[in-house]
């Protein structure tokens, strides 16, 4: 688990070059910016903002900056102290977002429109994609269209889904702001509060708009993380970060588009029709989210020591960790939950695509190998979770997990393996991870019994209170 969900603790160190090292250290959005409000020359007490920065803070925020760029700070400075929304302002999010894409990525490639020619190769990929599917796997399609998008485009298509899933967490810690005070003194620090939630509302939105914009350069998905980031119903990829994904990898174009498309229609499949799972893998995010504890002496110290008038203070306190969640079992056992819920997922996606295209692709299995390894080694996707709300994804898990479904084809056949999405208590757990022999051995539980009983159960109750309106049946009745 990441030590540092949301950015939260001390910034990279800062370079020995002073501002033109600052510049390239946060070039592509490698490690978050030592300046998280991304203000040029706003350094720390005594740090690189110009002489007499600590004396006088907008010396230190403006004495360096460029006169041309004086109204655009000015503007991002209201914007941040104006904001009055929830934990996190999604507008300053989305903006950076759009600001790191349109910079394109370290290697130079900047974002594109998607062409008529592009879009067409998605769509027949999608469409052959859920044709092979079909063959291996009894959950139907669940892509009513397939779209092909640039890097801007998913930004804005999966924002919501993050917000859902970042929104929780960041109320959690941001509420510790305002219960570390005495009832008494809250009224009295009214103003320092509201611009402390305001500035952490910024620094939440800078942190994760720059992590989305860059893993737009990097995502060829919509289901890079095993958790359905765009619209119900859409299966989409990233014509150009595909061809970047393949450019090292001695496989034609179009079998690498498949391939992937093969893996977004299969995620597709599985959260159109297995209706509790999406709510199964957010709830276990909530539930990370309510475990969260903070330091409160820690932040009582921090905020009975800030001085209103002195905006470097507050920044360097929201630089240093002030908000720093502490690991709990609440935390730990949710995480738990759903680092095996995503295991289960992307194993399953594993399996059945492989079960798809090694007949047909003669570079399945370099594919494959090439996504697990992407995977093992920390891959953007992960990086980006782990960043956001403390999760990393366990490769060691997928691959059991994908071991295990293959295990349960062989011996229950594609209804029986794909029957086990009815209900999430007939899922593997982690320690079926560990054995899945044991598992896939083990007497099958029918939960489709207990429905049937217990929907018979409830509609004989119906129909007794509808009866006369009395509420009782005919035997009472007689009586």
């Amino acid at each position: 688990m990441s030590d540092t969900p949301f950015g939260f603790g001390l910034p990279p160190e800062e370079p020995d070059n002073g501002d033109e090292g600052r510049k390239k250290g946060n070039q592509g959005g490698q490690g978050g910016p030592a300046n998280p409000f991304g203000f040029p020359g706003m350094g720390l007490p005594g740090g690189a903002g110009g002489p007499g920065g600590a004396d006088n803070p907008f010396a230190a925020m403006f004495g360096s900056m460029n006169p041309n760029d004086l109204g655009a700070a000015f503007q991002q400075l209201g914007q941040m102290l104006s904001y009055e929304g929830g934990p996190v302002n999604w507008d300053m999010a989305k903006d950076i977002a759009r600001q790191t894409v349109a910079q394109g990525t370290a290697d130079g490639v900047k974002d594109a429109s998607v062409g008529i020619a592009e879009k067409s190769a998605v769509e027949e990929a999608v469409r052959l994609a859920d044709h092979w599917l079909d063959g291996v796997t009894s959950l139907p399609s669940g892509a009513t269209t397939a779209v092909a998008w640039s890097r801007a485009e998913w930004v804005e298509a999966t924002l919501p889904v993050w917000k859902e899933l970042v929104d929780p967490v960041a109320e959690r810690v941001g509420a510790a702001m305002g219960s570390v005070l005495p009832e008494e003194m809250q009224a009295m620090a009214g103003p320092l509060l509201g611009m402390m939630r305001s500035m952490g509302g910024a620094m939440f939105g800078q942190q994760i708009g720059q992590a989305v914009g860059t893993l737009a350069g990097e995502v060829v998905g919509s289901t890079d993380i095993g958790l359905p980031l765009g619209p119900a119903g859409k299966a989409a990829l990233l014509p150009l970060n595909i061809e970047s994904f393949g450019k090292d990898l001695g496989v034609p174009p179009d079998e690498v588009r498949l391939y992937l498309a093969l893996r977004e229609a299969a995620h597709a499949r599985l959260f159109a029709h297995v209706p509790w799972l999406r709510s199964h893998l957010f709830g276990a995010v909530e539930g990370y989210a309510r475990g969260i504890k903070v330091d409160t002496s820690k932040l009582e110290d921090v905020v009975g020591r800030l001085d209103p008038s002195n905006p470097e203070q507050l920044q360097e306190a929201l630089q240093g960790g002030m908000f720093q969640p502490q690991d709990t079992p609440e935390q730990k056992a949710a995480l738990a939950r759903l680092e095996t819920a995503l295991a289960l997922v992307e194993g399953w996606v594993d399996a059945v695509v492989h079960e798809a295209a090694k007949p047909r692709l003669t570079s399945a299995d370099a594919m494959r190998e090439t996504m697990r390894r992407r995977r093992a080694s920390g891959g953007p996707a992960e990086q980006t979770f782990a960043t956001l709300i403390g999760l990393e994804l366990r490769p060691r898990r997928l691959r059991d997990a994908s071991r295990l479904w293959a295990s349960l084809t062989d011996a229950r056949g594609v209804d029986g393996r794909d029957g086990l999405w009815e209900h999430p208590d007939m899922l593997p757990t982690a320690s079926d991870l560990d054995d899945p022999d044991g598992f896939v051995h083990r007497e099958q539980l029918d939960f489709s019994e207990i429905d049937k009983m217990l929907g018979e159960a409830a509609r004989k109750r119906d129909q007794r209170d509808a009866g006369d309106g009395t509420g009782k049946d005919e035997g009472e009745e007689k009586k």
